[in-house]
């Protein structure tokens, strides 16, 4: 505090004396520069390390979910294109393509002789009996349809870059493979004879037996084995019966290894008889 002293009429302000500052008190100018260079100690910079990882995870998650759902989606979209390009192929033909084998780089493969005979060497060219070489187990014809999404060899691939897999009726001598053969048959003695069920179980090689059955009169079925074909596939018996080379095949939704039934990501559709006698039908190919 300040103190006031009257001397000789005169007022006197005396100030408090300063406090001495010790050496370490006093201002450094390199104290400041230091503590500034000190940075981020290694707690920080692990803690900053874990808010940036849980970040990148929230992000990363949705993404891959996303792309996986594309795929999927894209997928179903192929499936439906090349039904229509089936159906376009039954109208300019008057009859279905054959299946591709696993060698006749995407061209449809007929067999050498008809049925009963063995089926002999396999022929890239159409034959006029329409029995095909890979009837239940072969793959879409890319090549012979003409469709853009093909692998190198031809084939129709879907978004993970597999051979789709297609499979046509043999029903009635091979009547929807033969040229005007569904015309010469008359549509009421026309039966295609391929089943989907809804489960492998209880399933033989020529029904749905105990299984749900989805259809049992398809024309044709058309499938993606999924994401998991790119790792040898599913061993679930849903996914096995698909791969058994008989005019059975599964469609159900999809589930995780782990799960009721095992895992299934095969993605399934069919060539209705009713689509395609409508089209045909339309198209003056029928009756």
């Amino acid at each position: 505090m300040q103190e006031r002293l009257q001397d000789a009429g005169q007022l006197l302000v005396v100030k408090p004396a300063m406090t001495p500052v010790s050496a370490r008190q006093r201002f450094h100018p390199g104290r400041a520069a230091l503590v500034r260079a000190r940075g981020f100690t290694l707690i920080e910079l692990a803690i900053a390390m874990f808010i940036i990882t849980l970040i990148l995870g929230s992000l990363l998650v949705p993404l891959t979910t996303q792309i996986a759902q594309r795929k999927i989606s894209d997928t179903q979209k192929t499936l439906e294109d090349i039904k229509e390009s089936l159906l376009g192929f039954a109208v300019s033909n008057t009859r279905l393509p054959c299946p591709a084998s696993a060698t006749s780089n995407g061209v449809e493969s007929f067999c050498t002789s008809a049925a009963p005979s063995a089926c002999g060497a396999e022929l890239l060219t159409y034959q006029a009996h329409g029995r095909c070489f890979a009837q239940y187990n072969g793959f879409v014809p890319g090549a012979t349809l003409g469709l853009a999404a093909t692998d190198a060899q031809g084939y129709a691939i879907d978004a993970w870059g597999t051979r789709i897999q297609y499979a046509v009726t043999a029903s009635t001598s091979n009547t929807f493979t033969i040229a005007s053969g569904m015309r010469a048959t008359t549509l009421t003695a026309l039966a295609p004879d391929l089943y989907v069920c809804a489960s492998g179980t209880g399933i033989t090689a020529t029904s749905c037996g105990t299984a749900q059955a989805l259809t049992s009169s398809a024309v044709a079925v058309i499938f993606s084995r999924g994401p998991n074909a790119n790792t040898g596939g599913g061993t679930s018996t849903d996914e096995a019966a698909n791969l058994q080379n008989d005019q059975v095949f599964v469609s159900r939704v999809r589930s995780d290894p782990g799960a009721a039934g095992g895992d299934f990501d095969d993605i399934v559709t069919w060539l209705s008889e009713n689509v395609l006698y409508n089209r045909m039908v339309a198209a003056g190919q029928l009756p």
